[in-house]
């Protein structure tokens, strides 16, 4: 079993998932059900899995759920690049927030090779 909390990917992907909920706030109304939704849950499911699955019984189990960390963390870098060419927020903004994103799927590949 691995303590989660002191994991640098899942605290900044804490922070991330966070910072998604804020700038969810400056989107408009007609997307609150749509790409909204889909972008919180991808966020949210980065430390959701990162946490589930360090507290499994075998390092296999942990890399199966940091494997599904880094698919949502690609999921939601995907989200994000959609919101940047739709201009439904500044692209500044978005390119920060996509390189944070970029770091931490680094950071969980890298994890997960070592932990194999």
């Amino acid at each position: 079993m691995h303590n989660f909390e002191k994991l640098i990917f899942w605290q900044k992907s804490v922070s991330l998932a966070k910072q998604i909920y804020i700038i969810c706030q400056e989107i408009h109304n007609d997307e609150k059900y749509g790409l909204v939704s889909q972008i919180k849950r991808s966020a949210i499911s980065i430390p959701s899995n990162i946490a589930e699955g360090s507290g499994r019984n075998s390092n296999k189990e942990f890399n199966h759920f940091l494997a599904i960390a880094l698919g949502s963390a690609f999921e939601l870098h995907t989200q994000l690049i959609l919101i940047k060419e739709l201009h439904i927020l500044e692209h500044e903004k978005i390119n920060e927030i996509i390189q944070k994103v970029v770091e931490i799927e680094k950071m969980i590949y890298s994890f997960k090779n070592n932990l194999k």
